[in-house]
């Protein structure tokens, strides 16, 4: 029983991560605590602090097409905000709460796209493809003005912050145009952009705007005399920018400086801080993340924003990630994962699983904090990462291999949590599709190849994090005919095994510098996993034949084969000492199995595309599955209160047992008719409903008057069940009149009830006959004995 007791019986959904921002618009909430993001039909609301999506703004409905958000604006105030959809929709929400106040129709000729609520929060404007601007009163939900002159794509659209009868907009043409609200009549038109314009700022003096674009320049205007006052070269073009504060100190400086200060972002992925009125550069990012990724032609900033609150800047990247610095020093605060297209692989690192290390559909290994979901992207690689491994002999490392040929070995650093590279390498002469480190010692580790070769490396027994190491191969084998997809070392660091694409698993030795010591065949289709047993000498395979084989090592047969997914099986691992499994399907399922009996205990169904990675934690008590739809699911082990809840369950059972028996020997018989209905027991209903007849029909009306609607329901159905005995139909027949009476008093409602209703019309119409024909018969032997009388007088 001790052994039992330690077996899982169900994991429950904790919390799941998917994509939360696939590109578009961003904005932050005021108070810093929240990111509004973009995501296909929806505006999901993103905790910052726990770094997970607390609600969405948008379609819920899966079964109706999916509506496009093409922009959103949130209201000075962070109370409401505006979207436009595919459908030509405007909508105005109170996102706090995901009321929808109001819906309209928007007069674009082609999709809004972009959007900006006045100050007051009573006017809006969009800005469409078609070149229109227009102005509308929110609580009419009427256009007021079409405001002319822009031409091409009208890609901004904004109020100053402080309202003085003024609308801007930028379009194609590279002119900013500024029109009253009130007559909308074009009031100001400032050129001096040649490309397109991609952010318009106003200063809080009511004299001056800044502008910036892809033509690698920004410029001050002075609205006053419509006209440019500077223009600063940036030699890259600008994304993004915002207004910062009017004296501002940076990295400690002692003294702040006075002016209009503006930070920027654009290609070349880094932050610079610029003072307008002097043209001046204060300050440029140094080792950033985003710009080494742009120097490699890949990560480029998209959109920057800035929380005065929190006194954080906000960078969005072009691959859907969102970086927080504080502005004070420039480091890196959190870095967010919007969207990370197909999970490979994952896997728990660190002491205490303090972080969790995935491999997406990209050349970074995302490095998230397990407490905040806070991300570090580790780069090295140059093609995607496939496959990722730990060891529990040492917490702090962790390997990954990619398509770029190459493996590569991190350590973290225990007290800052960074992880560094120290070591690469690049042996093989195709995809490295699996890695595995030793168990015992972290002294060396296997890879598998689509070049079908298994080849065992030798770790350093020092990293060097400044310099990575050039890791060296001890053996190479040609392991396999086809891909090799898994590979794994037993826990006593002496035998490995390899699973492929040829429909074999294949055992080796490691002490024998990899000398094959046995084939396993069976399986009809490729092997995609394989794992040693922690307690027994087995091996488990699991296959696309959609089956899972447990095989004996010492003569190499198989002892089980478990059945129940209904597509490939794709990941498995061995739970509590090797008594259980579980294991993961291209139909997005999972499924716990008892080794000892072959039995599926559960089925966990959280995941809609093919669960290729699967991570279970240190304690066990938590399982992580990564699918192909980005979505990222944590379950927790909830066994142990299940148990705790039908103990209590049966205790509370055992009680209410007694207090029924003891109410029916005091001839309680309403509060024994009430519990005896709180517990579902029709037989003791019927009995108690007998007793309470001897006192009469009318002895009857008056308990049944006294049960609540549920009750009612639940003795409806008790009667509905007696109803079909001839032998309890009686008690059942009082009581139903009873109720329908109820019913038609509008106590009760006739759609609760119309299902069990209708199922009593059958058996009543059967006894109604039945006793018709009793009566008959006892009328006939009246009229027979009334007859007989007479001769015998």
């Amino acid at each position: 029983m001790g052994s039992r007791k330690k077996l899982k019986e169900s994991f429950e959904l904790e919390v799941k991560h998917g994509a939360f921002f696939t590109g578009g618009h961003v904005q932050w909430t005021r108070d810093g605590s929240q990111l509004l993001c973009q995501c296909g039909s929806v505006v999901n609301v993103l905790d910052v602090d726990l770094g997970k999506v607390t609600s969405s703004l948008g379609q819920t409905d899966n079964e109706a097409e999916e509506d496009i958000i093409n922009t959103f604006a949130l209201s000075h105030d962070n109370k409401q905000l505006v979207t436009s959809h595919k459908s030509g929709l405007l909508k105005l929400w109170q996102w706090n709460d995901g009321v929808l106040l109001k819906s309209w129709k928007s007069v674009h000729k082609g999709p809004v796209a972009s959007l900006a609520l006045s100050p007051s929060g009573l006017q809006l404007v969009s800005g469409g493809t078609d070149g229109g601007v227009r102005l509308w009163d929110l609580q009419k939900q009427t256009c007021t003005s079409s405001l002319r002159g822009a031409a091409g794509v009208v890609n901004i659209v904004c109020y100053p912050n402080t309202d003085f009868g003024l609308v801007f907009a930028a379009a194609d043409d590279a002119a900013i145009r500024g029109w009253d609200t009130d007559s909308g009549e074009l009031r100001m038109t400032l050129s001096g952009h040649f490309s397109k314009v991609t952010a318009v700022l106003f200063h809080s003096d009511k004299k001056h705007a800044i502008s910036c674009g892809r033509d690698r320049v920004m410029i001050l205007w002075d609205l006053q005399k419509y006209a440019a006052v500077r223009t600063l070269p940036a030699y890259e073009s600008l994304e993004g920018m915002v207004l910062l504060s009017d004296t501002l100190s940076l990295l400690g400086q002692k003294e702040s400086e006075e002016g209009i200060h503006v930070a920027t972002a654009g290609e070349r992925g880094v932050i610079r801080v610029w003072e307008m009125l002097r043209g001046r550069e204060m300050y440029v990012q140094q080792n950033s993340l985003v710009s080494k990724a742009a120097e490699e032609g890949g990560l480029a900033i998209t959109d920057l924003l800035y929380n005065e609150e929190k006194n954080c800047l906000g960078v969005v990247t072009v691959d859907h990630n969102i970086i927080l610095h504080e502005l004070d020093t420039f480091n890196c605060k959190k870095q967010l994962i919007g969207f990370s297209e197909e999970i490979l692989d994952v896997v728990f690192v660190g002491q205490d699983d303090s972080h969790l290390a995935v491999a997406s559909n990209s050349i970074d290994i995302k490095l998230y904090s397990t407490a905040d979901m806070g991300c570090q992207l580790l780069r090295g690689h140059t093609d995607l990462v496939l496959a990722l491994a730990t060891t529990p002999s040492n917490p702090n490392l962790l390997l990954s291999s990619g398509k770029d040929n190459t493996v590569r070995l991190w350590v973290m650093d225990p007290e800052e949590q960074v992880m560094k590279a120290a070591g690469v390498g690049s042996r093989h002469t195709a995809s490295v599709g699996d890695i595995a480190l030793s168990q015992i010692s972290a002294s060396f580790f296997l890879s598998v190849s689509q070049d079908s070769c298994l080849k065992l490396w030798t770790l350093p027994s020092k990293f060097n994090t400044d310099v990575p190491d050039t890791l060296t191969v001890k053996s190479t084998e040609l392991a396999h005919q086809k891909d090799i997809n898994s590979v794994c070392v037993s826990p006593n660091d002496k035998l490995a095994a390899t699973g492929s694409q040829d429909k074999t698993a294949k055992l080796w030795s490691i002490e024998d510098n990899l000398t094959l010591l046995g084939v396993f065949r069976g399986h009809k289709r490729g092997i995609w996993c394989v794992r040693f047993s922690p307690t027994d000498q087995v091996l488990l395979t699991t296959s696309a034949d959609c089956t899972l084989k447990i095989w004996s090592l010492s003569d190499l047969s198989c002892v089980k084969t478990l059945e129940g997914h209904e597509s490939s099986v794709l990941r498995a691992e061995f739970l509590s000492r090797g008594m259980q499994l579980v294991s993961s399907g291209a139909d997005g399922l999972l499924k716990l199995w008892n080794i000892k009996s072959s039995e599926c205990v559960a089925t966990l169904d959280q995941h809609d595309g093919r669960v290729w990675a699967l991570a279970v934690s240190k304690d066990e008590s938590i399982l992580v599955t990564g699918d192909s739809d980005s979505q990222l699911v944590k379950w927790r082990d909830v066994t142990e209160e299940r148990r705790l809840e039908r103990e209590r369950a049966q205790e509370q059972l055992v009680l209410q047992e007694q207090e029924l028996s003891n109410l029916l020997q005091n001839n309680e018989l309403l509060a024994a008719l009430q519990l005896a209905l709180t517990l579902d027991r029709p037989l003791q209903v019927l009995r108690i409903v007998q007793e309470v007849l001897k006192q009469g029909k009318s002895g009857l009306e008056d308990t049944l008057k006294q049960l609540r609607p549920d009750q009612k329901e639940t003795l409806l159905k008790c009667a509905t069940t007696w109803n079909c005995s001839s032998k309890n139909c009686h008690p059942a027949q009082l009581v139903l009149s009873v109720l329908i009476d109820d019913l038609s008093c509008g106590v009760l409602k006739p759609s609760t009830f119309s299902s069990e209703l209708e199922g009593t019309i059958p058996y009543t119409e059967r006894h109604f006959k039945r006793l018709t024909q009793l009566l008959q018969d006892v009328h006939y032997l009246q009229y027979t004995l009334a007859c007989m009388q007479p001769h015998a007088k």
